[in-house]
């Protein structure tokens, strides 16, 4: 009985984190960049990554302690594919491509929006745009990898 919980704890935590991703660079970003001047965009950001970092953190917490919960049900590393192998490590790069981000560009990208400093707060943007594309890419792919990779791996 467990184990469907587990399951369902690290869908929903995944679907929130690459979801988001999806939702800001796809749909927030250019909306964003249409209607707004950079005085008015990079505080919208900051919010937002305020807001949804906090999500991500909680999804984080909740994909680690799921996904080694259920190995630890099925009998280790040793009794689980290679599709859950692959899932885990690219977790735990994104884990580390999202921590970059949150310790790195977006402080100094909170700073710089609060010192009115928009061409440095733009640069910071743009770096945490471009490892968002880079996590949201190996989200997908770990999404494809959870969906089917017991079938083909």
């Amino acid at each position: 009985m467990i184990i469907p919980i587990l399951i369902t704890l690290h869908l929903l935590a995944a679907v929130i984190w690459v979801g988001g991703m999806f939702f800001a660079f796809f749909c927030l970003r250019p909306a964003a960049a249409t209607l707004l001047k950079s005085p008015q965009r990079l505080p919208l950001w900051c919010g937002t990554f305020n807001r949804f970092f906090v999500w991500v953190w909680i999804a984080i917490i909740l994909l680690i302690g799921t996904g080694h919960s259920m190995i630890a049900q099925l009998g280790g590393m040793a009794n689980v594919g290679l599709h859950v192998q692959l899932m885990l490590g690219s977790g735990y790069l994104m884990i580390g491509l999202f921590m970059h981000v949150y310790f790195v560009p977006y402080k100094c990208l909170k700073q710089a929006t609060a010192e009115q400093d928009w061409p440095e707060a733009g640069r910071h943007l743009n770096q945490i745009r471009n490892i968002i594309i880079v996590n949201l890419s190996l989200g997908l792919l770990t999404i494809i990898v959870a969906a089917a990779g017991r079938y083909v791996l």
